[in-house]
């Protein structure tokens, strides 16, 4: 029979149940007492998780991110593979809001005047004050497919006439910032992948781990220590460089998440295997045992719902690690390849001393990939501290 009691802790209250063998509480804000004592423990995870600020932001902020992915064709300026060798290297246009004419609500870009310097033999631009371009929402450009669905030529962003080159160009003068907004939907979609079936392994072979114990139980704990001393990037390198050469790019991009996910299960299988060995002998799991019920129903239908929250926080925290190998893989060339666009390849092109000094705006994919993954890692925190809403 369990009690409950509020107690004053400064400017917080708490709500404590206690019985024999149990004295846990969680923090909560001034709430009624009739509310509290109702609460799903998922919403106390939310009440909790709400006061973790910088995890709320992390979350918002990814969820941008994959708004973006989703909608690339549509906020992209121009068609990512479009040449134009005209302009290549252009650096970022400053977006303005003041000129020689005086004050303007609506925002404009100069344009370049470029030169071939005879020394160096590069292209130099420099900004050409009456080459005016205003900058425009929902404008027409270039046709593209939503979603390989729907014909469209409206874009978000863009000018009437002239250039817009927010981020700048590469060697090949192609849009930078169009780039990476097409590399967000192959980056971040590898991550959810990859923990999709890195979830279904982890929980598998983790829950017969714990479930069964004995032979079985060594067995996978020696395959997950193998799996774990063996060098991370070089494995990676060994079975991407077993993809064949001559598959189609959409192949490679299922193939390097399947090899991703090979490797990334091993993490939450011990995670799921320690909470196994600590709820096989719960009181409702032997009631479900003396009701008949056969083991997968007890696993799939009692013993995973249990811990479903530190699931969830784990698939947060794994997330990164699917990004980071994505992008390391096709960063040392042996991931995905051109024509397929993702951070990993974008950062593919500063890959030398002369892009850090001459062509800085090529290591941008690179700041889209840390943003991310300290995000994921903040919203990882955020959830792991409210997994458990009784944890006083």
């Amino acid at each position: 029979m369990f009690r409950k009691r509020r107690e004053k802790t400064g400017s917080e209250t708490l709500l404590v149940e206690q019985d024999a063998s149990l004295s846990v509480s969680v923090d909560v804000e001034e709430l009624p007492l009739e509310e509290i004592l109702v609460a799903s423990q998922w919403k106390l995870m939310w009440w909790k998780f709400k006061k973790h600020k910088l995890a709320v932001f992390s979350g918002i902020l990814l969820i941008i991110l994959y708004v973006v992915g989703a909608f690339c064709e549509f906020l992209s300026p121009y068609d990512p593979n479009e040449y134009r060798t005209r302009y290549a290297f252009a650096p970022p246009q400053l977006v303005r809001f003041a000129g020689e004419e005086g004050f303007s609500f609506r925002p404009f870009v100069y344009g370049y005047k470029s030169s071939i310097n005879r020394e160096t033999l590069r292209r130099e631009y420099t900004i050409d004050k009456d080459q005016v371009y205003p900058i425009k929402f929902f404008v027409r450009g270039e046709p593209y497919k939503f979603w390989g669905i729907w014909e469209t030529d409206i874009h978000f962003i863009g000018t009437e006439e002239g250039v817009l080159f927010l981020l700048g160009t590469d060697r090949m003068g192609r849009d930078v910032l169009s780039r990476i907004l097409y590399g967000a939907r192959i980056s971040l979609s590898v991550g959810l992948f990859g923990v999709f079936l890195s979830l279904i392994l982890g929980i598998i072979i983790g829950g017969l781990s714990g479930y069964f114990g004995g032979t079985i139980d060594m067995i996978v704990q020696r395959l997950i220590e193998f799996l774990r001393c063996i060098p991370t990037i070089p494995l990676w390198m060994a079975l991407s460089a077993a993809l064949p050469a001559q598959w189609p790019p959409l192949r490679v991009y299922f193939g390097v998440t399947i090899i991703l996910s090979l490797i990334g299960w091993t993490g939450l299988a011990r995670v799921v295997r320690s909470k196994f060995l600590s709820l096989r002998e719960e009181e409702f799991v032997l009631a479900a045992r003396l009701a008949g019920a056969g083991r997968m129903r007890i696993i799939v239908r009692h013993m995973v719902p249990s811990f479903l929250s530190h699931i969830i926080a784990s698939i947060t925290l794994a997330i990164p690690n699917m990004i980071l190998g994505e992008t390391s893989l096709s960063f040392l060339g042996v991931g995905l390849r051109p024509p397929v666009i993702s951070w990993g390849v974008l950062l593919k092109e500063a890959q030398n001393v002369r892009t850090i000094a001459l062509t800085p705006w090529l290591l941008v994919p690179g700041v889209f990939v840390i943003v991310a993954v300290l995000a994921f890692n903040f919203l990882g925190d955020g959830l792991r501290d409210a997994a458990d809403p009784y944890v006083r």
